[in-house]
């Protein structure tokens, strides 16, 4: 491809890894740089060394290249609580010494550095995914750290972009700071049949409810299992994903669903499984009490879900009337509403065959991607 008069020189960093399906952010850095590449740019992605969140099980090779976007390992202290932040530091000093047009930082914490690129001489960028400072898996010194991220993105970035509105608006009320609003986006995935999961769990189409996500406090997990057990059907609750720093909160859960055999905790899921889980599940739930803009909810829709979620801003502006919502962390309001969906094939089946062309046309990458290039040229 021939490359654009006004092509860009990027570095993205504060990710886990490309490629990976660690977490959304990974998600969406690696259709951001994968897609800028095709488009003619020079596009860095710094990764952090160590294991694969959920375990080391899961890792996969450490290439230095992907599908044209170079790939640096950059140094990291494998611990929990540090990871982050020093893989974080140490991609913020290899981006200022880089040959770079533009320095993407990805998440509040990674922003903690942005303004050693700015010093010398790069245009910085930094996109707000969620306010993790928020979030109950963080220490003092932690979210501390985290919220310093946040205020030295309003001090020194040219530009912060975020995934919801009600992000934008905590930034200028706080902060008087304009920002740019650019939600993330969805692909049209391709359906799976139940074969996998149903070989492993006795699954089929049709017979389960899902959560596929992070299993992390503020994911709301521990309201759908409860909610669940005073639930009447056959139909059972697979939990899908892994613990991300989080076993103590993993340990609760099966805790809560103990003796509850119709809960499945499936662990990490990925490829072709984590297809199939998407394809054949009956309802899709997430019930959040917090979040940047839910990547997992978009895929779900993609896939023709029939989609329940907690009231919060950040999920309802997603789903728009194509969707349940529920009242954010009351138990009793998320069993009435899985109950009423579980009789009513029907209002399940509406949904379902909505859902997927509304998503897809509301959240597009190539659309995100073009949007962010205006951004980075100013």
């Amino acid at each position: 491809m021939k490359a654009p008069e006004n092509r860009l020189r990027i570095a993205m960093l504060g990710h886990k890894r490309i490629p990976s399906r660690e977490g959304g952010i990974e998600v969406v850095v690696e259709e951001l740089s994968t897609r800028m590449v095709r488009l003619g740019h020079e596009v860095t992605c710094y990764n952090r060394r160590g294991h694969h969140v959920s375990g080391k099980e899961h890792d996969g090779e450490k290439p230095k290249e992907y599908h044209g976007v170079r790939l640096k390992n950059v140094f990291t202290i494998n611990r929990k609580g540090l990871a982050a932040m020093t893989s974080s530091f140490s991609a913020a000093v290899c981006s200022a010494f880089g040959k770079f047009d533009v320095v993407h930082f990805h998440a509040e914490g990674p922003a903690f550095m942005c303004r050693l690129p700015k010093i010398f001489g790069k245009r910085v960028i930094v996109t707000v995914h969620g306010l993790d400072h928020q979030r109950a898996k963080w220490g003092r010194f932690a979210s501390w750290y985290i919220m310093q991220g946040e205020k030295n993105a309003v001090k020194y970035a040219d530009e912060i972009i975020v995934l919801s509105i009600g992000v934008q608006n905590y930034f200028k009320e706080k902060y008087g700071r304009d920002t740019v609003y650019i939600p993330n986006g969805v692909n049209r995935p391709a359906l799976r049949d139940a074969e996998i999961i149903k070989e492993k769990w006795g699954l089929e189409k049709d017979s389960y409810i899902l959560y596929l996500g992070r299993i992390v406090p503020e994911k709301g997990i521990y309201y759908l299992i409860k909610a669940f057990k005073g639930v009447k059907t056959d139909k059972r609750l697979v939990i899908a994903g892994g613990s991300s720093d989080t076993n103590g909160y993993m340990d609760e859960l099966k805790a809560l669903a103990k003796g509850e055999d119709r809960v499945i905790f499936t662990g990490f899921v990925q490829g072709r499984m984590k297809h199939e889980l998407y394809s054949n599940a009956y309802i899709y739930c997430l019930p959040s009490d917090l979040e940047g803009m839910p990547l997992s909810l978009l895929e779900a829709m993609s896939y023709g879900n029939c989609c329940l979620t907690s009231d919060i801003d950040e999920c309802t502006e997603v789903v728009g009337d194509k969707a349940v919502a529920f009242k954010k962390g009351d138990v009793d309001d998320l069993r009435d509403k899985l109950q009423g969906l579980i009789d009513d094939i029907k209002t399940v089946a509406e949904y379902k065959e909505s859902a997927a062309d509304y998503i897809l046309e509301k959240y597009n990458w190539d659309d995100v991607v073009e949007k962010t290039l205006g951004v980075y040229r100013g």
